[in-house]
């Protein structure tokens, strides 16, 4: 379906020119409210890393009509937000993405229209900067587009390769969120569909993974995700399309949106996702990569499904498994 709107996509706020502000106390717009003040910051804040923005919620030094307030709070017109003095590094400073980074995010888009980006992402890619990481795939999209005001709908995995979508107007931003938290956090409003390669022989038919996940932090922090009958539900359903080389080709369609969800209900079912070097079979991962040629996670976001508008205006995007994946599977064969 084609979408039009004759508006132009919004323009980016404003923030401070100066490569050091002082405090100063910011009145939230309308076209902010609901807006996460995490979210907020991190698009104000133009330069700051994400590291810092927790930092400053986490110790008080941004405050909310006066209080203390959590990462996750959601604003509302007419807010005041004190916003501490912040070094903002200027454009030269942080410099710019590898050219080789723009030109494969820019030949990436799959689809657009006057609210909505929609990008192939690929492996190696991480969906935002931080933890070491200058330029993500948000980050090279606005460095290409700059006068317009790009936000995030949802992640990806940096190994997760596939449809990453982005907001060119707020109103859609606001309304795609509201579709991921239907349900009580069950993706029903967005429907996901992932291609991967799982290790073994899966049975036939559909087999649904109704596992709560609970996210730790190990040492050094980073993530790791157990099932754990204390963490969110979580609900993935696998299903195999063909066996391949004693492996199994599969559609995955998730019914929440937990971190490494697939990845790791995938390797709780004893099929971990072929490539994954973080839950997955690391003799099997060997014999893919010296036989196959796999050198990555197979796993391939290819799917999206969902209507604006209060349901008037239906999407159904799609990204083609890349090159390198297809020829796995060739090989399997």
């Amino acid at each position: 379906m084609t979408h039009s709107d004759p508006d132009r996509p919004p323009q980016a706020p404003s923030s401070p020119p100066a490569s050091h502000m002082g405090a100063r106390t910011v009145t939230i717009a309308e076209d902010r409210d609901g807006q996460r003040i995490d979210n907020f910051l991190l698009g104000y804040l133009k330069g700051a890393p994400r590291s810092l923005v927790y930092k400053l919620l986490r110790s008080g030094q941004v405050r909310l009509n006066g209080g203390r307030v959590k990462a996750e709070r959601k604003l509302e017109a007419g807010d005041q937000v004190r916003i501490p003095p912040v070094r903002l590094e200027e454009a030269a400073d942080r410099g710019t993405p590898a050219r080789g980074l723009m030109e494969a995010l820019e030949a990436s888009i799959v689809f657009e229209d006057a609210r909505l980006l929609a990008i192939n992402k690929p492996a190696g890619v991480a969906s935002h900067g931080g933890s070491g990481i200058a330029f993500g795939a948000i980050e090279t999209l606005r460095a290409l587009r700059p006068r317009e005001s790009l936000e995030l709908v949802h992640r990806l995995d940096r190994d997760t390769s596939g449809l990453l979508l982005i907001a060119r107007k707020r109103s859609a931003l606001t309304e795609l969120q509201a579709l991921m938290r239907e349900d009580g956090g069950r993706a029903g409003g967005i429907r996901k569909r992932y291609l991967a390669l799982l290790a073994g022989r899966m049975p036939d038919g559909v087999m649904s993974v109704d596992a709560s996940l609970h996210v730790g932090l190990r040492q050094g922090g980073e993530r790791h995700v157990q099932v754990n009958p204390s963490g969110k539900r979580s609900l993935s359903h696998f299903k195999v399309l063909e066996r391949r080389g004693g492996q199994s080709y599969c559609e995955v369609r998730i019914e929440t949106g937990r971190t490494h969800q697939i990845r790791v209900h995938a390797r709780h079912i004893g099929h971990p996702v072929a490539g994954d070097d973080k839950y997955g079979d690391e003799t099997a991962n060997k014999r893919l990569r010296d036989q196959m040629g796999l050198r990555r996670m197979f796993l391939h976001a290819s799917t999206l499904e969902f209507a604006l508008d209060g349901g008037a205006s239906p999407y159904l995007l799609n990204a083609p498994l890349s090159p390198e994946l297809v020829d796995v599977l060739d090989r399997l064969a």
